[in-house]
C-alpha cells in the first residue's frame, strides 16, 4: 500500500467520488416537485430514437477508462488537468442544480410506442432509475467533452490519430443520445458546451498563458 500511494500520490482526488455521490444522492431526495421545466422548442422536433441509448450507455466505461488511463499511464500535469476540469465542472452543475432546481417532462411513453425491443428496455432501466431532474447543465454532455479534450491534449496520445478522431465521434455521439433518448433538453446540452468551454480555458489556456508570461519576464531579466 506504501509503495502504490508513493507511485500515485494524486489518488486523494478520487475522494470526488464520495463528494459527488452524496451530493447528487442529496439533491435527488430534496428535489421532489417544484423544480424549473428546461424546455426550448427544438425539443419537440427531435424524435426519440432508442438506438441512441447505445452510446448514451458507452458513456460510463468511457469516462471510467479515461480517467483510469490518465491516472495510471498519463503525465500527473495532464492528469491534475483531466480531473480539475471533470471534478470542478461537475461540482459548477451540481451548485446550479442546488440553487435552480431543473428538470424536464418530455419523456414519452414507452408502452404506448408499439415496439418492443433490447433498446427499448435499456431505455426503460435508465428512465426507472434517473428520475428526469437536476438536468441543466448536463453532466453526461460536459464529461463526455472534458475527456474528449483530455485525449486530444495527452502527450502519450498525440500520435494515436485513430483514437482522438474516435473520441470525439463518440462524446458528439453522446452529447446526441441525452436528446435522442429524451433525457435531457438541447438547452442541457448546450449548458454543457459553455460550462466545457470555460473550464477549457482555466484548466488549459490559462496555465499556459500564465506560464508563457513567466518565460519571457525569465528571459528578459536574463538579457
Amino acid at each position: 500500500m506504501k509503495n502504490f500511494l508513493r507511485r500515485y500520490p494524486h489518488i486523494w482526488t478520487l475522494l470526488y467520488a464520495l463528494v459527488y455521490l452524496i451530493w447528487w444522492g442529496k439533491l435527488g431526495e430534496i428535489v421532489v416537485e417544484n423544480y424549473a421545466m428546461v424546455h426550448i422548442p427544438l425539443d419537440d422536433r427531435i424524435p426519440f430514437c432508442e438506438w441512441f441509448i447505445i452510446p448514451y450507455y458507452l458513456w460510463f466505461p468511457y469516462i471510467l477508462f479515461v480517467i483510469a488511463y490518465f491516472f495510471f499511464f498519463a503525465k500527473r500535469r495532464e492528469y491534475y488537468q483531466l480531473a480539475g476540469f471533470l471534478f470542478i465542472g461537475m461540482s459548477v452543475a451540481l451548485l446550479t442544480y442546488t440553487i435552480w432546481p431543473n428538470g424536464i417532462d418530455f419523456r414519452p411513453d414507452l408502452e404506448s410506442l408499439g415496439r418492443e425491443n433490447l433498446l427499448i428496455d435499456l431505455t426503460k432501466f435508465i428512465y426507472a432509475n434517473d428520475r428526469a431532474i437536476n438536468c441543466c447543465p448536463s453532466i453526461h454532455c460536459f464529461n463526455s467533452i472534458g475527456v474528449c479534450i483530455g485525449i486530444n491534449k495527452c502527450s502519450s496520445l498525440r500520435s494515436k490519430k485513430v483514437l482522438r478522431i474516435g473520441s470525439v465521434i463518440l462524446s458528439l455521439l453522446i452529447c446526441l443520445s441525452t436528446v435522442f433518448v429524451k433525457q435531457h433538453s438541447v438547452k442541457d446540452v448546450i449548458w454543457a458546451f459553455l460550462l466545457g468551454a470555460i473550464m477549457y480555458l482555466a484548466v488549459y489556456m490559462l496555465p499556459d498563458w500564465i506560464a508563457q508570461k513567466k518565460e519571457q519576464k525569465a528571459a528578459f531579466i536574463h538579457m
